[in-house]
């Protein structure tokens, strides 16, 4: 029977404004230097303008209309919003932020996350301004 571990680790993906950055090689690379076996990978964004998902790594068609989706559907600017303290896409990302994931949990087989064949693990930047976001990662497993 295999004893139960856990390890934790951050890690930083540099943003270039709003998009989507991919996280999945830092996350498997972690997951190697660790030995992961058998478990499940929860990876956390530490912010509230950014937030995580899983999504189609082939086509980058799919990113761009999930991003023309959700600049009509909270567009920046909007007379709605009071607080606008770093701009005018200040709000826009919290709520974005808030509609989305700042979690995700990743069952993890023979050391490598259980993506399907066009998943990745992305940072979804909300900004327009370059930031570097914290991804915090915790292995519970063999």
């Amino acid at each position: 029977m295999s004893t139960l571990r856990q390890a934790l680790h951050t890690v930083t993906v540099a943003t270039k404004g709003r998009g989507f950055f991919d996280a999945t090689r830092a996350v498997q690379a972690w997951l190697a230097e660790i030995g992961a076996r058998e478990g499940l990978l929860t990876v956390f964004i530490r912010h509230t303008s950014a937030s995580l998902l899983v999504q189609e790594n082939a086509d980058p068609d799919v990113r761009g209309d999930l991003e023309r989706f959700f600049s009509k559907l909270v567009p920046d600017g909007d007379p709605l919003f009071e607080h606008d303290a770093e701009g005018p896409d200040d709000m826009p990302s919290h709520v974005r932020s808030a509609l989305t994931q700042t979690q995700l949990a990743i069952p993890v087989r023979e050391g490598r996350c259980l993506l399907g064949t066009w998943q990745s693990v992305y940072v979804w930047e909300h900004r327009h301004a370059p930031h570097r976001r914290e991804l915090a990662l915790h292995y519970l497993g063999t």
